[in-house]
């Protein structure tokens, strides 16, 4: 049985449909928003919820598709449990095929029970949005009909979760100009940076310190100015002026 999201996608629907999202906005809702409906609309799901890490243990619900995807999220919140706790503890993909006769139940029994007691939901597929060692959140995605993702889909969904990853940490780190318009004309994955001679000097630095293409290099400042509450525009002083140097132990 199919889920509400698709009854037949392209393969790879979803990770293309979030190199297409426009630069065109500087909130993280909006943009939480576009990669779930892409995750509903390229996958067999039902619906999606994004959510971000803060500073405490806390997450911070972006977007939920619903309100099934929503209690999902307070549920796991309030009992401080589930799979998504799971998948931003260990950085790993959480795939439940079934929750009511799989094995997954024994490690969250409270979730498991609340949630075959008060919704639908039989099928989980949570995966975390991080960069090397930086976690920054997960995507959540349920259906009603118990049953695995095809391995092309499985395949797509880790893609966009890298994807999805990257845009978020360009949209917390990426530098404005003092007139508040930035560099929005410039593609997300672009590694030129444009005027930012600052920022471009560091990715070439954490290149060399690194072995990496420029566009790993960029993506690894950007995952440090996230992770340390940074803008990027410091952290690539820093760069420059040898005040931090990258290395291997920092991935």
């Amino acid at each position: 049985m199919a889920g509400a999201g698709t009854a037949v996608a392209e393969p790879g629907a979803v990770s293309t449909a979030l190199l297409h999202i426009g630069r065109d906005s500087a909130d993280e809702r909006v943009l939480a928003e576009h990669i779930c409906l892409a995750c509903i609309a390229g996958l067999d799901i039902d619906g999606a919820s994004m959510s971000l890490l803060t500073a405490t243990v806390a997450r911070e619900t972006l977007w939920a598709s619903d309100v099934t995807a929503n209690l999902l999220e307070e549920l796991q919140f309030s009992l401080g449990e589930g799979p998504c706790m799971q998948a931003a503890t260990t950085g790993l993909v959480v795939m439940v095929s079934d929750l009511v006769h799989g094995v997954n139940r024994d490690s969250w029994p409270a979730f498991a029970a609340a949630v075959i007691e008060r919704t639908g939901v039989r099928a989980l597929f949570v995966v975390p949005l991080r960069w090397g060692v930086i976690h920054l959140g997960v995507l959540d995605l349920y259906r009603c009909a118990p049953g695995d993702l095809s391995p092309e889909q499985c395949r797509d969904l880790i893609a966009a979760a890298d994807i999805a990853a990257l845009l978020m940490l360009e949209l917390r780190t990426e530098p404005y100009e003092a007139d508040g318009q930035g560099d929005s004309c410039a593609p997300w994955l672009d590694s030129s940076l444009g005027s930012h001679a600052g920022i471009h000097q560091a990715t070439g630095m954490v290149l060399n310190q690194l072995g990496i293409d420029a566009t790993e290099a960029l993506a690894r400042l950007r995952a440090y100015a996230f992770s340390h509450q940074q803008l990027l525009l410091d952290v690539a002083a820093d760069v420059v002026a040898c005040r931090l140097i990258f290395t291997e132990e920092m991935r």
